[in-house]
């Protein structure tokens, strides 16, 4: 098997058909995804029920395909120690309705996928269209095709992996590609907190996008210029800048009894 699919939005997600069928005009590619949406699961791993993965069709393709009740990371553990007869080349997780751009990442389940699979050692991507409504994913697709192409060829630093966001227009209308930063997209969190018809309080969370400014170079910044934002993404995530200041303030710090 050369690529290994998933993504969070589930096995029926069009999104994931249309990125498995471009690659597989290509390349073998196979197909591990949660059986129902787990968007905004994060790096989620399940430790506390049993893993379970059947077989699954893919609308018009005849390649190896599972559904699973677990997280897209379960996912990538399942198809790479058990369900696959060999290790991927590549993982891609996606396609995602929605971009995963600025703080997304951090909640992310179709980042976590291909998080999971750098974890593992394994080239890894996760590709989302910037839109929720009337999404068209074939640029999103033919450009996975391309950067798996560039991944197989050249690989990703250790611990490395990319994160693709494309603007949701046709090939004709797409202004380009660039190579961005992790922008600084936040959310106001909102709580509505509600009673169900037997008088016991219930809560829906949500939140809105807080308007920032896009610098320029960063993954937001290209998207609404019409550019795929492509940003490879280090797993270490220490904040190297504020070491020297963090041991300043800490200097000869000794702990008192409590």
């Amino acid at each position: 098997m050369s690529v290994l699919v998933t993504n969070d939005d589930g096995i029926q997600a069009p999104g994931m058909h249309a990125l498995a069928r471009a690659l597989a005009a290509a390349i073998p590619v196979a197909v591990v995804a949660p059986e129902h949406e787990r968007s905004a699961t994060g790096h989620a791993i399940t430790l506390h029920k049993p893993l379970r993965a059947v077989r699954a069709k893919i609308p018009g393709l005849d390649i190896p395909a599972w559904a699973t009740n677990g997280t897209p990371a379960d996912c990538i553990v399942l198809g790479v120690l058990d369900l696959l007869p060999e290790r991927p080349e590549v993982v891609v997780s996606g396609i995602n309705v929605g971009p995963n751009i600025g703080g997304d990442l951090t909640y992310s389940g179709t980042v976590s996928g291909a998080m999971e699979g750098a974890i593992m050692g394994i080239p890894s991507m996760a590709v989302s269209v910037a839109s929720f409504e009337v999404v068209t994913f074939d640029v999103a697709a033919a450009a996975a095709v391309r950067l798996v192409e560039i991944v197989r060829r050249f690989g990703l630093p250790p611990d490395t992996l990319l994160n693709v966001n494309v603007p949701n227009v046709t090939l004709a209308e797409l202004k380009g590609i660039a190579v961005t930063r992790q922008g600084q997209r936040r959310y106001l969190n909102r709580l509505d907190k509600r009673q169900d018809p037997r008088g016991r309080t219930y809560y829906w969370m949500g939140g809105e996008e807080d308007p920032m400014p896009d610098a320029e170079g960063t993954d937001a910044w290209a998207l609404r210029r019409g550019m795929i934002s492509v940003t490879p993404i280090q797993m270490n995530m220490t904040a190297e800048d504020f070491l020297g200041e963090m041991a300043r303030r800490l200097g000869d710090v000794r702990l008192e009894p409590v």
